[in-house]
C-alpha cells in the first residue's frame, strides 16, 4: 500500500489539518513561529503543503496546539511518515515541476488552457523533444531525454488500463488550446502532422475532451495565459489553480481565486470550436502542413 501513497498530496492534507488546529487554537502562524523559534514562513510552507513535514515537525505542532488526543497525534505523525515518501517521479532525479506532477498523478480531473503548445499529456515523445530543446537551448540531451521521459509516464493517466492509480482511475482531461498551438512548428513538418494527427486520437478517448480556440474569436478570458485547474477525487482536498512560471510557478487554492479561473475556463470553453469542429480544424490545419512538406 505504500508504494500508491501520493507524497504531495499527503503533505497537502497534513497541512489543511496542521492549520485547522492552529485556527481553532486562536493562533496566528507568527505566534506559532515565535514559539518554536522558526520563521513564520516555515509554518506557511508546511500548511501549504509545499515543505516536507517531518514527524519532528509534527510532534512540536501538536505540543504548541495542546493536542491530547493520542489517536490525533498517531494519524499526523503517520501521514508525516508517508509525505515523506518518494513519488514515482523522484526515479528521475531533479525535476523541477515535481510539485505539479505529484498534484496530476493524484488528480480525478484536469482543466488546462494553453496559448502556446500542446498540453504535455497530449504531445508525441517527437514533439516534447523538440520543444523542450527549443525552449530550453541549454539543457543537455540528457536532461531532455529525462524530462520527455517524465512526459511519457504522466500520459499513462490518460489510458483506460491505467492501473498505477487505481482509487482514481483514468485522468478526466479537458483541454482548450489556442491556434497557435497548432501554427507554430514545433520540429519540421513532419513531427506537426505527426502530433496534430495525435491530437485528434486523443481527444477521441472517452474521457480527453479537446476544443481549439481560433484567432477569429479575438480577445478572450484566455489571453493572460496558461493555467490548469485540478480537482480531486476527495473532498478534503481543495481544487489548485496551477500557473506556471519561468522560475517558480504559482497554486491557487482559495475559494474565490479557484472560482474565478473555473468561471474563465467556463467562458473558454463555450467560445471555442466544439469537439466536431476541432476535429476539422485540425485536420485542415495537418493538410495545410502536408501541402508545404
Amino acid at each position: 500500500m505504500a508504494s500508491n501513497v501520493n507524497p504531495t498530496v499527503r503533505r497537502r492534507r497534513l497541512g489543511m489539518e496542521l492549520r485547522k488546529l492552529r485556527e481553532d487554537k486562536g493562533m496566528t502562524a507568527e505566534q506559532v513561529a515565535e514559539r518554536l523559534l522558526v520563521s513564520q514562513s516555515k509554518i506557511s510552507r508546511l500548511e501549504n503543503g509545499r515543505r516536507s513535514i517531518s514527524q519532528r515537525d509534527v510532534r512540536d505542532l501538536c505540543e504548541v496546539y495542546e493536542v491530547q488526543d493520542p489517536r490525533v497525534v498517531d494519524s499526523l505523525m503517520q501521514m508525516a511518515k508517508e509525505s515523506r515518501q518518494q513519488g514515482w517521479w523522484h526515479a528521475f532525479g531533479d525535476i523541477p515541476y515535481s510539485v505539479y506532477i505529484g498534484l496530476e498523478t493524484d488528480a480525478a480531473s484536469l482543466r488546462v488552457y494553453e496559448p502556446q503548445m500542446v498540453p504535455g499529456l497530449l504531445q508525441t515523445a517527437e514533439y516534447a523533444q523538440a520543444l523542450v530543446r527549443g525552449a530550453l537551448p541549454e539543457t543537455s540531451p540528457a536532461d531532455i531525454d529525462k524530462r520527455v521521459q517524465v512526459r511519457m509516464h504522466r500520459q499513462k493517466r490518460l489510458s483506460d488500463s491505467d492501473n498505477s492509480n487505481p482509487d482514481v482511475g483514468p485522468l478526466r482531461l479537458w483541454a482548450v488550446i489556442d491556434e497557435a498551438v497548432l501554427r507554430r512548428r514545433v520540429g519540421d513538418a513532419q513531427v506537426m502532422i505527426r502530433q496534430l494527427e495525435h491530437l485528434i486520437e486523443q481527444s477521441e478517448r472517452p474521457y480527453v475532451t479537446v476544443q481549439v480556440m481560433p484567432f477569429s474569436m479575438g480577445a478572450h478570458p484566455g489571453v493572460n495565459g496558461q493555467y490548469a485547474i485540478l480537482e480531486f477525487p476527495d473532498a478534503s482536498d481543495s481544487t489548485v489553480v496551477y500557473i506556471e512560471g519561468v522560475t517558480s510557478d504559482l497554486y491557487l487554492e482559495k475559494a474565490n481565486d479557484v472560482q474565478k479561473y473555473s468561471v474563465m475556463y467556463e467562458h473558454l470553453r463555450a467560445q471555442a470550436h466544439n469537439v466536431e469542429q476541432t476535429r476539422e480544424f485540425i485536420s485542415d490545419i495537418i493538410a495545410e502542413y502536408a501541402n508545404k512538406a
